[in-house]
Formats: structure tokens, C-alpha cells, sequence
């Protein structure tokens, strides 16, 4: 028997035998011969006893050592080359080790006084518990990197501790090549000066040149440092290829050329902006350069200045803290306005669906394409929860009318109507979590989007036609836009006007917020076709008892980092009063971004965020799973309160200002 395992079994009483005799000796120099015998016979009672059970504990040992039949000769004489051991389920002591352990564990004569997680940290047996044989981690072990396998050891007995028996695989070798592949991988850039038309309009060629060698010079400068190849394809696109162990160090240095380009202006004051789309993970370099691409896709449909990482599963985005610049061309919606025309003309129907709760900018932009549908002469709902929307008012009004009173229907009236030939509007939204009625998106194989916030990971796809231009104002006003490229004054109706015109007046906030030309030529052009800013103006309105809990909310409104005010209520209110409120803190001197908080019935909690400075609401509350823009955003967290709400929008907050 193995001499350490007999020490551990068998204790030490010679001494205790040793006491007793000396005690029977002592006994009989007093003269009480009797009592002297009587311990000296009690003595080697024990001591017989203690030998009589010392012999039968190891032939039990034995015994039960030769029932683990599981365990080969080989493996109890240590002569497998690989390192093993025996241990203990419960506590993970160690019963016994081969020489090839020892020598990697580095622990030697220890190792039988130790268990498992003192030689691995982190390490346990669960997995040999729940029947798996492969422990599904890495383990490391003197300086070496192994895989771990084992069975469990039946002992034959129900009241003993279950054996495992576990092999060490050293595969250092194996996963440092691994780990030099992936390190090696080509991660595949598009970098992409996204207002490059503005920052040479009107500039002399040898401006322009200037300019343009500037620019270059800050990019190579960058890129000199990733020791990859950097290739200029187009006068405003560059396509970078590095390896992916200095991708970590880009993400570090948070795309240090966001802001190193932006030192970069024209004679005219206005900084460079770039935007890159990184194709990481590809299974060769076409998939990654199609990552890349719709990677600068998404960055440029969130308006830009930023940076987009696209995997296999997924989008990542870092930047993005600017506001999206106010220009943008008319032919995207001259085109766009053509190519839904002809959608609309080959279909049976036409649903047109906004977000959940929908407000006077979703139902706005509803109306508008439905004028176009009107003119095709095709049949066309607007599908919306008259129970549940921000917009009562408008409804109503537009509901007394002749062309409207059936035009609102629920989305599970929108599926009996619907067929193959059916085509789904979305305005007002790009996110499939976030349509009036998510079954119907599902159902309809057509669907165009007309939205203005910016885009999220989770867009709607895929897309037939699509108008999302981040620059502008509200759906209403792209709305407004087809409207002006696809029908003749006598087409649209004033009512119809109207309800666009709100949806801006709502989004702008009276055009006081994210107003750009195009945003007063629409609204021009609604006013030309009948809209009233009057009665625009009374759709607005609060009735005195909102205005009173509008400013009570303001009221509660806390100051964050000097400049944000939070507003978190304990009670439930309406979506139309929290962003009334939002905009209201916005009144107030120094205020530069609000957020007010409040709980719903269905254990929600909603966010409604506002800007007016150099705060992006937007990406502040997608880590929150939230959406919008720069200056509009919200969010609705599940299975929250309004305290974790709370410390987790600071929380992102902190981020967007530190990070």
C-alpha cells in the first residue's frame, strides 16, 4: 500500500499504548498489584482490538480500491503517459495522482494534502455531475494549457463519496497557433468621408487639392500605425485591411481618427467628419468587404461621424456623439417617391403602420401615403390602436371626414384583409420590435419603411423600398415630400395637409428643434395645399389639468452633471405629457439634454429624452435598448423599476461622457 495513503488511514496510537503501561507500572511501584494487573490486561485488550481492526480497515480498503474496476492497472500503476488523477466529487480532495500530474502540477509530495480548486482556481466538477466528460473551459497548470476529461468512478456503495478520475490533454502548442490565426484574421475596413460634397463645395481645385492632401495625410498618419494596407479607392473612400490583434487597440483608442479628422476644415470653418464599417470574422474576404459595406451603410443611416463593427451576429457601434448634418438631396426622394408609386399600383392592398402609441408625426406620415394610394385608386388602411395613441384628437378629426371613416383598423383586422399581394408601409419607426403590430410585419412579404430616426441594429428587413434619412425633420416631412413628387394640388386633401404639418410641428417643437431647408419648404408646401397653422396649433393644446401635471413633473426634475435634468416618477402618466415635459425642461437656462421617467402598467418602464446641445440622446439610451436621434429619443425597458431604470440610464449616461 502506497506509504503516504497508509499514514492517512491508520493514526498513531504506539504512544497512547506507550502511557498506558507506564500508568500500570507506576500503579504496581505503589504496592496495588491488583490494580496494576487489571490495566495491564485492559492495555492489551486495546491493543490487541486496535490490531484486530487496523488489519480489517486495510483489507476493506483494499477491497474497495480493487472494486474500481473503471480505473485500468495501467492507470494504478502510473504508467499512462498522460496526466491523471483520482479525486473526491464532493470536496474535491485529491485521492491520487500519476508521476505525469505531478511533474506538471509542480506540487509533488503537496498534492495529497490539497483538492482540485487549490491547484486550479475557478476550477469545478459540475460538469462530471451533470454526465458531461469534457470540462468546458481552458484549464491552466503549471504554465501549460489543457483540456480536461473524466468519468465518474462508481464505488459500489450508496454511503461512500463519488470517485471521478481525470485526464489532462496538454494542447499548449495547439491553441497557440489557434490564437496566432485568430489574431491574424483580416479585419476589412471601408473608411468613408461622409460630407466630403459639403466641405468642397465651392473650392477652387487647388483648394480642393490642399484639402484633399491634408486629409490623406491624417488618415496614412493613423493607419501607418496598424501596419496594414490602406488603399484610396474614390476621392472620399478608403479601404483599410489590418489584422484583427490590433483591433482591440482601435476599439481602446475609441477611433482616435474621429477626432483627429475633425482638425480638419475647409476655408469655410466646417470640420471633416469620417465614417468607418469594419468587417470582422468573415469566412474569406468577400464576406468580410460585405460586412464592411453594410457596416459604412448603417454608420451613414445614423447620420454619420461614427464607427460600425459587423460580425457574424451582429452590429457594434462606437461614436456617433455629433448631429447629423441638415443637408441632403431631393433626387433619393424624388426616386423613392416614383419606385412606391409603382409598388402601390401592382398591389391588392395598402396597410400603413407607425410605432406603438402612435403620435401626430406617425399618424401625419400615415396620411400621407395613404393620399398617394388614394391617387393609384387602390384600397389602403391605417392600421392603429384607437384605444392606445397620442393622437385622439387628430384621430377624430380626420375619422368625421368621408375618406377616413373606415381607414383605421386594429392589426388583427389588417391580417383577415391582407394577401400575397398585399404591401406594408412602416413610418415613423425602423424597428420590428417597435410596429403597431408585429404579427403583420411578419405576415406581409412587401414592406417599405418612411422613417427619420436612426438606424438601429434591429432594422426592419428586408426592405422593398425604403426613404430613412436621419436628416430630416419627422415622417411627416419625408412624407410631405412624396407627396410633392407624386400628386397635383387637387389631390390632397386639406385634412391630410393638416396632419402632416402637425407631425412636424410636433417633432420640431414649432420648428424650434432639427429644422433644415427642406424642413420649411414642406412645411411651405402644406401650407400651399390648405394646412392651417391655427388649428395645427389647437391640436397642441393641453387641457388645464395636463398642463398641471405637466409642470408637477417638471417640478420633481433633478440636476445631473450641471446640465441634464431627470425627471423619475414613481407614478404612472401618458406618453404625451413625459415628452411634453421633456421639452420642457429644455426651456430652462443651462439645460442642455432631459429625460423623464415613468412606470406602466405592464411592469415597463418608459424613458422620454430630449437634446438641444451636444448630448446624442440617442445613443445614450441604446445601450437601454432604446432608440430615436440626437434630439428625440426613448426607450421601454421590460421587467424593470423605475430605481434600476434610473441607475442604469446614469449609468450609460457616465459612458457616453467619459468613454
Amino acid at each position: 500500500m502506497n506509504k503516504k495513503l497508509k499514514r492517512l488511514i491508520q493514526p498513531g496510537l504506539g504512544l497512547c499504548f506507550a502511557v498506558m503501561a507506564l500508568f500500570a507500572a507506576a500503579t504496581a511501584a505503589f504496592g496495588s498489584f491488583w490494580l496494576a494487573g487489571a490495566e495491564a490486561v485492559a492495555a492489551a485488550a486495546l491493543f490487541v482490538y486496535y490490531i484486530y481492526r487496523r488489519n480489517f480497515r486495510r483489507k476493506e480498503l483494499e477491497e474497495y480500491l480493487r472494486s474500481l474496476n473503471d480505473v485500468p492497472d495501467e492507470v494504478k500503476q502510473g504508467k499512462i503517459s498522460l496526466p491523471m488523477l483520482v479525486a473526491n466529487v464532493s470536496n474535491g480532495g485529491i485521492l491520487w495522482t500519476n508521476d505525469r500530474f505531478s511533474d506538471l502540477s509542480g506540487f509533488q509530495e503537496k498534492v495529497f494534502r490539497q483538492d482540485v480548486q487549490e491547484l486550479i482556481p475557478g476550477f469545478n466538477m459540475d460538469w462530471l455531475v451533470s454526465g458531461k466528460n469534457e470540462y468546458p473551459y481552458d484549464v491552466r497548470l503549471g504554465g501549460r494549457r489543457c483540456r480536461v476529461y473524466g468519468n465518474l468512478v462508481p464505488t459500489g456503495d450508496k454511503n461512500e463519496p463519488m470517485l471521478c478520475l481525470m485526464y489532462f490533454v496538454d494542447l499548449t502548442e495547439l491553441y497557440q497557433v489557434r490564437d496566432e490565426y485568430v489574431r491574424s484574421r483580416p479585419v476589412v475596413s471601408i473608411i468613408l468621408l461622409d460630407n466630403y460634397e459639403e466641405l468642397t463645395k465651392n473650392l477652387s481645385e487647388s483648394a480642393i487639392s490642399t484639402l484633399n492632401a491634408s486629409l490623406d495625410r491624417c488618415i496614412t498618419a493613423w493607419a501607418e500605425s496598424y501596419h496594414g494596407l490602406l488603399r484610396k479607392l474614390e476621392r472620399s473612400r478608403y479601404l483599410f485591411i489590418f489584422e484583427r490583434r490590433d483591433l482591440d487597440r482601435t476599439i481602446r483608442d475609441k477611433f482616435s481618427l474621429l477626432e483627429k479628422i475633425r482638425e480638419i476644415t475647409n476655408p469655410a470653418g466646417l470640420e471633416a467628419t469620417i465614417s468607418f464599417g469594419l468587417g470582422v470574422d468573415g469566412a474569406d474576404f468577400e464576406e468580410s468587404y460585405s460586412f464592411a459595406s453594410l457596416s459604412i451603410e448603417m454608420a451613414l443611416s445614423r447620420g454619420g461621424d461614427q464607427a460600425v463593427i459587423k460580425d457574424r451576429l451582429n452590429f457594434n457601434f462606437y461614436g456617433g456623439h455629433t448631429q447629423e448634418t441638415g443637408s441632403r438631396s431631393k433626387v433619393r426622394s424624388r426616386v423613392t417617391a416614383n419606385s412606391l408609386m409603382e409598388l402601390i399600383g401592382q398591389s391588392s392592398a395598402v396597410f400603413i403602420m407607425g410605432h406603438k402609441n402612435a403620435d401626430m408625426d406617425a399618424v401625419g406620415a400615415a396620411v400621407g401615403i395613404r393620399s398617394l394610394c388614394r391617387k393609384k385608386g387602390k384600397k389602403s388602411y391605417i392600421v392603429l390602436d384607437l384605444e392606445r395613441n397620442a393622437a385622439v384628437d387628430l384621430i377624430t378629426e380626420l375619422r368625421r371626414t368621408q375618406e377616413y371613416e373606415n381607414a383605421f383598423i386594429s392589426g388583427q383586422e389588417a391580417l383577415l384583409l391582407c394577401d400575397s399581394k398585399s404591401i406594408l408601409v412602416i413610418v415613423d419607426t425602423n424597428r420590428p420590435d417597435q410596429v403597431e403590430f408585429k404579427p403583420l410585419l411578419e405576415t406581409i412579404s412587401k414592406v417599405c419603411v418612411v422613417d427619420h430616426h436612426r438606424r438601429a441594429a434591429d432594422y426592419i428587413d428586408p426592405v422593398v423600398v425604403a426613404l430613412h434619412e436621419t436628416a430630416a425633420s419627422s415622417a411627416s416631412e419625408l412624407s410631405a415630400e412624396l407627396v410633392q413628387y407624386s400628386l397635383g394640388k387637387d389631390d390632397l386633401l386639406p385634412i391630410e395637409a393638416k396632419a402632416m404639418l402637425a407631425g412636424i410641428f410636433l417633432d420640431t417643437k414649432s420648428f424650434h428643434v432639427r429644422t433644415s431647408e427642406s424642413t420649411f419648404e414642406a412645411a411651405a408646401f402644406l401650407r400651399r395645399m390648405g394646412a392651417d397653422t391655427v388649428e395645427v396649433k389647437k391640436l397642441l393644446q393641453n387641457d388645464f389639468q395636463d398642463t398641471i401635471a405637466k409642470y408637477q413633473i417638471v417640478r420633481s426634475a433633478r440636476l445631473y452633471r450641471q446640465e441634464i435634468a431627470i425627471a423619475a416618477l414613481n407614478t404612472g402618466t401618458s406618453r404625451t405629457l413625459a415628452a411634453q415635459a421633456a421639452d420642457e425642461l429644455l426651456n430652462i437656462s443651462g439645460i442642455t439634454a432631459s429625460f423623464v421617467l415613468y412606470p406602466q402598467d405592464n411592469n415597463e418602464v418608459v424613458i422620454s429624452a430630449r437634446s438641444i446641445g451636444d448630448a446624442n440622446v440617442q445613443v445614450i439610451l441604446e445601450a437601454l435598448g432604446g432608440g430615436g436621434n440626437a434630439a428625440t429619443a426613448g426607450a421601454q425597458i421590460r421587467g424593470s423599476t423605475v430605481k434600476e431604470t434610473l441607475d442604469r440610464l446614469i449609468a450609460s449616461i457616465d459612458q457616453y461622457y467619459e468613454g
